[in-house]
């Protein structure tokens, strides 16, 4: 007949008898550690913005847009009232005017000196891209108040739009949405448009 030993309400074999035992004895010292009156949760650390790296970043994309060449601005006025990034289809114009996208994101850059200009034109874009926009209004005004009396920022704007890999079209917008003082862009979809909340 076998035996068997209770253990509170479970019954352990005889053959396993030894074992239970030598285990009882390995940690008869062992103290029981109290359970803290509070549950500690650790916040976990944000991940550390590069900051420097980013400002680092807008400078070279800044930087990459050339300004037109001096008294160039004359000759490219008919040249940039409507880009196609080649190998786009040509009703692609047709489609910016006629409002096949909609416009949900806006830059007025009245005011702004060139600098100032193509500064807010960099971060919009990046902005606008990482929204997961693809139309966007860009307002460079039409140089009305300028000291030489010429839209100085149209032309320096449309030249910049053009230099961007970013951007596959824009043509300038009808009377009722800015007329010669701004363009309508078309930007390259974004496969990963960010939360919301972004700026």
């Amino acid at each position: 007949m076998k035996h068997r030993t209770d253990i509170g309400s479970q019954a352990i074999p005889a053959k396993a008898d030894n074992e239970f035992a030598l285990f009882r004895d390995a940690v008869a010292d062992v103290q029981p550690v109290r359970a803290p009156d509070k549950v500690m949760l650790e916040k976990p650390r944000p991940k550390p913005v590069p900051s420097q790296l980013l400002r680092d970043d807008r400078e070279v994309l800044k930087e990459a847009l050339s300004d037109p060449l001096p008294g160039a601005e004359e000759f490219e006025a008919s040249e940039t009232s409507v880009f196609i990034r080649p190998g786009l289809p040509k009703n692609v114009a047709r489609r910016l005017r006629n409002g096949y996208w909609s416009v949900r994101y806006e830059l007025d850059l009245h005011g702004h000196t060139t600098d100032e200009a193509r500064t807010e034109l960099v971060e919009f874009i990046h902005r606008a891209r990482h929204k997961g926009e693809r139309c966007v209004r860009i307002i460079h005004g039409k140089g009305l108040r300028s000291q030489t009396g010429e839209p100085v920022l149209k032309q320096k704007v449309r030249h910049w739009l053009m230099q961007k890999d970013e951007i596959l079209a824009f043509v300038e917008a009808s009377p009722t949405s800015g007329g010669s003082g701004a363009v309508i862009v078309l930007l390259k979809s974004n496969a990963k448009p960010s939360a919301a909340g972004d700026d």
